[in-house]
């Protein structure tokens, strides 16, 4: 069986900045709030990790709302100038993963994201402040 290939990164010359990685990250989470993402979190990894600076969690309450919210990210960032690398998970839709590069958003149902706990694993990162619609901030206690 031939290993299966897997997307090269950018060189690190081609990658934003973390100042542009933290504004594609809120984009992200906006474009998720504006379809109700329930518990949206930006999580700063920068120098935790090699394949991101940012993962923007965000939940949804049905496969369908997770695909739409899903959606609803990768085609505002697209408009933005900034196409996907890779999306997985969007046929069952119980956690879809879209990588941008330096940011990885993950949309999840309730149960998944409680199962598979990155909001626990990634407990001591720093986390950016998401407002959502009304300018407050997002609540993170419904995912």
């Amino acid at each position: 069986m031939k290993p299966v290939p897997r997307p090269v990164r950018a060189p690190a010359e081609t990658r934003s900045s973390v100042e542009q990685s933290q504004a594609l990250a809120l984009a992200a989470a906006k474009a998720g709030l504006e379809k109700k993402a329930m518990g949206v979190e930006i999580i700063d990894v920068t120098g935790k990790v090699d394949y991101a600076d940012f993962l923007v969690l965000m939940t949804g309450q049905s496969d369908r709302h997770v695909a739409a919210i899903a959606d609803s990210v990768d085609q505002e960032l697209a408009a933005q100038g900034t196409e996907a690398i890779s999306v997985e998970g969007l046929p069952a839709a119980e956690w879809v993963l879209i990588d941008f590069v330096d940011v990885v958003v993950h949309v999840f149902q309730r149960d998944f994201r409680s199962v598979y706990d990155l909001d626990g694993l990634w407990m001591d990162a720093r986390r950016v402040p998401v407002a959502d619609d009304e300018g407050g901030p997002s609540d993170a206690a419904d995912g």
